[in-house]
């Protein structure tokens, strides 16, 4: 299949292995639904099914085209998650969200650079930058699994909060091992633009971001129809992302402050909702993108390391949220729990492999990659799973709620089945009687 849609042109090419992409993670959420596992999960294994190394549906020469599918989901995503950061809610949680963030993403990064050094033996500059990387979280799988089961509380709450902070650590610890990178195999001088630059880019992204949601709410009136809402909020984001992208940041944070500017101003909900109601196809294709990038291969590559990174990381991310939440007297749901739904890993762990790459030599930084990139497709795999494990868990929803949730998508689906009556078999519709009818003067 791949040698046909090759053949065709670009645009014929590109159409068709969007719909293959979409119809494939569709069928694969029936099966996982029986497994009573996430629909993020059936979207990641759809693309490792229709990826080179088993069917090899799609052309590669596409999915390397396809990376801007990557930054439009994280870009959505990050919007949606500014809406959890109003003022008031800060002001009740802010301290507890900072502390438990801290220490869930520091505490990671230390302890995979301490297995790196100490029980793999490699290099002190790889094991640093690879511990910072470590810090970061990929919102998007924990968010849809959330989406799905409807879940809202203050578990939820936290975990939103902490997830989108958790990218911002990330950036500035993998900044502060830049340097020491530098020291150490610079002889002693550092350039300080290896450093600072990603730090005031981001800070210039965040801006644009939180004007861009400023300029958002003078935009959007009441006069405004739903339709034209939908256009500007969309045309915000992508440009957003596009300014982003040519930056050579993450949309991430500079979207988050976007929702965040737009729901202290505004105060309004309506429209994260209609935004929400408009991203799962994107969302769908991202995953399984996620999956058709998996490596096979590398998987081998990378060896015990990689399967020493992936346990380590979890087990960092774990205590560290329960520490996080014991020093903040965060509720017992929350410190047993809240290390369950930290676990995927993608989006901008995977830029700063890219830029860690750069700074290592060739063997270290192809290792560094290779590990980011094969254990970032796992994580977002069993993530899914393991967030909704934490939701229930916590009592945050119930195993009813759940079912209920689908046996109704499965009764909007047979609904939709169900073929139209023809006319002649349809029931006469009953005249009203002349008694029952009101005349107006």
């Amino acid at each position: 299949m791949a040698k046909w849609l090759s053949s065709l042109s670009g645009s014929a090419a590109v159409i068709l292995c969007l719909a293959i992409m979409l119809i494939a993670g569709f069928l694969m959420t029936r099966l996982t639904k029986k497994c009573k596992l996430p629909n993020v999960t059936g979207y990641i294994f759809a693309g490792i099914i229709l990826g080179p190394y088993l069917l090899g549906a799609i052309p590669q020469q596409t999915i390397a085209n396809m990376s801007f599918v990557t930054d439009i989901a994280l870009s959505f995503i990050a919007f949606g998650v500014g809406r959890y950061f109003k003022l008031e809610a800060l002001k009740r949680s802010g301290k507890q969200v900072l502390i438990v963030t801290l220490f869930e993403s520091l505490l990671a990064g230390v302890v995979i650079t301490l297995a790196m050094i100490f029980i793999f033996r490699l290099p002190v500059s790889f094991s640093l930058l690879l511990g910072a990387i470590g810090c970061a979280t990929a919102p998007a799988s924990t968010i849809m699994t959330i989406r799905q089961y409807h879940a809202k509380g203050p578990f939820v709450d936290m975990i939103l909060q902490v997830v989108a902070l958790d990218d911002a650590v990330a950036l500035i610890a993998f900044s502060i091992c830049t340097a020491v990178v530098q020291v150490l195999d610079g002889g002693g001088h550092i350039d300080p633009s290896v450093f600072l630059l990603p730090v005031l880019t981001n800070i210039a992204a965040i801006l644009a971001g939180g004007a861009m949601g400023w300029l958002l709410h003078h935009c959007i009136t009441e006069r405004r129809s739903q339709d034209h809402k939908l256009v500007l909020v969309c045309a915000m984001i992508l440009g957003l992302s596009g300014l982003c992208a040519a930056l050579d940041v993450s949309p991430l944070l500079s979207c988050m402050a976007m929702g965040t500017v737009y729901i202290n101003v505004s105060g309004n909900k309506n429209l994260f909702k209609q935004v929400n109601s408009f991203t799962p196809p994107i969302l769908l294709l991202f995953f399984v993108l996620s999956g058709l990038n998996l490596n096979v291969p590398m998987l081998l590559t990378a060896g015990i390391t990689g399967v020493g990174y992936f346990f380590v990381r979890i087990l960092g991310k774990y205590a560290g949220a329960w520490l996080g939440a014991a020093v903040s007297h965060a509720s017992s749901n929350i410190r047993n729990y809240l290390g369950l739904a930290l676990i995927p890993q993608a989006g901008v762990s995977i830029g700063l492999a890219v830029l860690g790459q750069r700074l290592l030599p060739g063997k270290y930084g192809t290792l560094l990659s290779t590990i980011i990139l094969s254990s970032a497709v796992l994580y977002e795999t069993v993530g899914p799973a393991c967030a909704k494990a934490s939701l229930f868990l916590s009592h945050t929803i119930t195993r009813q709620q759940a079912e209920e949730q689908d046996a109704q998508a499965a009764a909007i689906q047979q609904e939709h089945r169900r073929p139209e009556l023809p006319l002649a078999t349809r029931p006469a519709v009953q005249p009203i009687p002349i008694a029952h009818q009101h005349h107006r003067p």
